[in-house]
């Protein structure tokens, strides 16, 4: 059996369909069952990681587990409860913002992550980390401009992204929670193609056959609104990650062909695929 936390949300949700379709025993962490809406031959475990005296339970029989946490979120009840049940491993999804070999992360969004990394390496289960930065996903934060008009406005519509589709996540995390020689293992895993946020918006307008363009905003205003309603240090390094990136490509690498023998998904086909959500 294996157990997804986050299987509600975005990468839990396709990992546990992943499993189920490659034939494993799923078992799906839910605060709320009746609300999970997943498909039908998912055991659905009610539990909260916030609670450890619901754990046990969820772990019963459990051998490897797929860690999808909120940003935020402590670690250490899941990992002692699955260290008493007897679990075997342990994938965490962790953020392409940390930086290896140093004492003090630059952000928050990369220390937040690199502490729980730590947590994991540290629990005794085998353990095998996947890091990913700016998924395609993201784009889905377009959708409330695009349904007012064909234009998107942000900062940094330059900021260049190795975009990768969430499907292509949950085929390594299946792989990398059932098969062998992932132990020990941090993977950082990029899509096909480096694209700049204005790119892809050049490309979802195609998948949509609507002319779409962007406009690029200041960031300082943008900031100023967007920390007024949520956490400013974890908005600040956000857009420190995005400022970085305007101007220079990124890398791409072959992690998810080399772990699931197929290429990495395209942002046009995440487009054609999201279409509808927009």
């Amino acid at each position: 059996m294996y157990l997804v936390t986050g299987a509600t949300a975005h990468f839990g949700r396709q990992a546990v369909e992943a499993l189920l379709a490659a034939g494993h025993p799923v078992r799906a962490l839910t605060r709320d069952p009746s609300q999970a809406g997943l498909p039908e031959g998912v055991e659905l475990a009610q539990a909260d990681l916030t609670k450890p005296e619901t754990l046990p339970a969820a772990l019963a029989g459990v051998r490897g587990i797929l860690l999808v946490l909120q940003y935020g979120m402590d670690p250490a009840p899941l990992l002692a409860a699955a260290q008493e049940a007897g679990v075997g491993r342990i994938v965490f999804l962790s953020s392409g913002a940390v930086v290896d070999g140093v004492e003090v992360q630059p952000d928050v969004i990369a220390q937040y992550h690199a502490d729980v990394e730590r947590a994991v390496q540290e629990s005794g289960l085998e353990w095998t980390v996947l890091r990913l930065l700016f998924p395609a996903i993201n784009s889905l934060t377009f959708a409330m401009q695009l349904a007012g008009g064909d234009v998107i406005r942000a900062p940094y519509t330059q900021a260049a992204f190795t975009a990768i589709h969430e499907l292509d996540v949950a085929d390594v995390a299946v792989a990398t929670l059932t098969g062998d020689g992932h132990t020990g293992q941090t993977y950082s895993l990029t899509g096909p193609e480096s694209l700049t946020q204005a790119d892809q918006v050049r490309i979802l307008g195609q998948a949509l056959d609507r002319p779409l363009t962007v406009e690029d905003l200041a960031p300082e205003p943008v900031l100023e609104q967007m920390s007024a309603f949520m956490d400013p240090a974890f908005i600040g390094a956000l857009f420190g990650l995005m400022a970085a990136t305007v101007g220079k490509p990124a890398e791409v690498n072959d992690t998810v062909e080399r772990i699931t023998g197929h290429k990495p998904r395209t942002y046009a086909q995440w487009a054609t695929d999201h279409a509808k959500d927009f």
